[in-house]
């Protein structure tokens, strides 16, 4: 698990690819591995990765990660560059206080506008149009409510259902730890939602009776069809 709060910056140092996926070596890794076991998980940009090898010391210190198939469909990692930095954190002590949220990846979303706003910076985000496989995540998305891009925790300004847009800003503190301030207008993000919007969704339609869009559907249609009824319209 992981709160969103990234813990430091390291630098991809190469990329071994093949058809199965990828390997990823992350250099200048030294601070988030002292405690470092093989098999820990790390998030790199929201992504939750498995460490399949590292080394305190080389390089700044460094570690290595696979990045499947899946991983690669539903996150901006299968373009990173060598010399891109990426948002670190590792997963989350009991010994802490949980701040931010925690998740994984569920889709990306595009940059489409930086807005400068005294010290802080005013961001706009478009999601993809929905698909039968990838529902819309707009629903989650609320003002004031969360969501993490690029695994970085933030608080969301504004929503736009018709444009498929949502806002964030940055304060100054925050443009100096991460990689989101860097990146280019009509660059790629990863986008994490937060789940507890998920689990309430989908306890209210079972316990309505529902199945998802169509459950809802379902749902609507018999309230209206029990108003006429008791209106006597038919």
């Amino acid at each position: 698990m992981f709160t969103g709060l990234i813990e430091h910056l390291g630098t991809v140092a190469s990329i071994e690819r093949d058809s199965g996926g990828c390997t990823l070596t992350i250099s200048d890794s030294a601070p988030i591995l002292d405690d470092c076991h093989i098999g820990d998980s790390i998030d790199v940009n929201g992504a939750c990765l498995t460490v399949t090898k590292f080394d305190k010391t080389e390089k700044g210190g460094w570690f290595e990660v696979w990045l499947a198939n899946e991983t690669l469909e539903r996150t901006d990692l299968g373009e990173r560059k060598v010399g891109d930095q990426l948002n670190l954190e590792r997963a989350m002590g009991g010994h802490v206080r949980f701040g931010g949220h925690f998740g994984h990846v569920d889709t990306t979303a595009v940059l489409i506008s930086k807005t400068p706003d005294g010290d802080s910076v005013r961001l706009l985000f478009q999601l993809p149009e929905a698909t039968p496989d990838r529902p819309s995540l707009l629903p989650y998305l609320v003002a004031k409510g969360y969501v993490a891009i690029d695994g970085t925790s933030l608080t969301v300004t504004s929503v736009d259902d018709a444009q498929r847009t949502f806002g964030i800003m940055l304060i100054q503190h925050t443009q100096e730890k991460i990689t989101l301030p860097k990146k280019p207008v009509g660059a790629k993000v990863n986008i994490e939602v937060d789940m507890v919007g998920k689990y309430v969704e989908k306890s209210v339609l079972a316990a309505l009776g529902g199945g998802g869009g169509e459950g809802v559907r379902a749902l609507v249609e018999k309230v209206v069809e029990d108003v006429l009824a008791k209106k006597g319209i038919k």
